[in-house]
Order: C-alpha cells, then structure tokens, then sequence
C-alpha cells in the first residue's frame, strides 16, 4: 500500500507560481492589464478565424445556418484586432467585467469555506474566509467606483495573485492539499 505524504506538492507548486506572478504584475501594473487585453485580443482573433473555417466547412452541407458561425467569427476577429491595436479600449471593458468577475470568485470561496474547514482546519478557514470577505467587499468598491478599476488594476490583480498563492501554501503545509 502506498502513503501519501501530507504536504500538497501541487498546491504548493501553484501558491508558488501565483505569487511570483503577483510580484511581476506588482512591478508592472500597467503592463499586465495591457498585455491581458492583448491576449484577449489575440485569442478572440483565433476563436473568429475558427468560426469562419468552421462556416467554410459546413455551410455547403447544411445552407443557411452556420451564418451564425460566420457572423461571430467576423465580429471576432474584428473585436480581436480592435482589442490588440487599442489596448486602453479593452482596459474600460476589462474595468467593468473585472469587478464582476471578482465578487464571483469570492462567493464561490466562500461556498466551499465548510470543505476547507473539514480538511484544513479552523486556521486555513478563517485566513480564506478574511480573504475573500475583503475581496467581496473590495468587488463592491469597484463596481460603485470603476475609475479605481482603471486606475489600480493592475496593483489589485498582483495584491490578489500574491493572497491566492499564500493561501495555496496555506492548504498545502496544512496537508489539505494532498487530498486535492
């Protein structure tokens, strides 16, 4: 019979990483929410194209409706370009859905808070469930208040990456996370 061992190796691996990428973004705030948009813009160029080749492919078997194919994939690619050559544009969008996406990260950690008390114990559950109350409620101050999106995203993804990572190392020294 094999014992595993009580330290999470890859939760451990994952804190680590996440901290190292909050360190990077902390030192260039606004280089990440441009290369992010950039990215986004790159990869919404390759999903359009993707939909284009799928309307090639499919349209002389089936008529009319793949349009939609080819309608989403122009918009795409259109949007992809749009995002790459005018990064601040997808900054304001990205200052909108970010906030939104934030709150929701924080909810569904604090659904799990049982599970992580269960298997981390009352330590790993008070220092998750801190975190993401102050997260729920820092969510809430940029939705009220998008111009500190804009102006500090980038601090607030590398405060967040580093918070993420410390809590990994948590569950992992806990023993947590071996049972991941």
């Amino acid at each position: 019979m094999m014992r595993r061992s009580g330290f999470g190796w890859l939760e451990s691996i994952i804190g680590i990483i996440l901290i190292v990428l909050g360190i990077v973004a902390l030192s260039h705030p606004t280089g990440v929410v441009n290369g992010f948009v950039i990215v986004c813009g790159l990869v919404a160029v390759i999903m359009g194209i993707a939909d284009i080749i799928m309307y090639i492919r499919v349209e002389r078997f089936t008529g009319f409706g793949p349009m939609v194919s080819l309608i989403s994939g122009i918009l795409g690619v259109m949007a992809g370009v749009m995002l790459m050559a005018y990064p601040q544009a997808g900054s304001l969008v990205f200052a909108i859905l970010f906030p939104i996406w934030f709150i929701a990260h924080c909810i569904s950690r604090l659904a799990r808070l049982e599970g992580i008390r269960l298997v981390a114990g009352n330590g790993a559950y008070y220092c998750s469930m801190a975190m993401n109350i102050i997260g729920l409620l820092l969510g809430v101050l940029l939705i009220i208040k998008p111009w500190i999106t804009i102006v500090s995203i980038g601090w607030i993804i590398g405060l967040y990456l580093i918070l993420l990572g410390i809590e990994s190392l948590l569950v992992a020294f806990s023993g947590a996370g071996s049972r991941y």
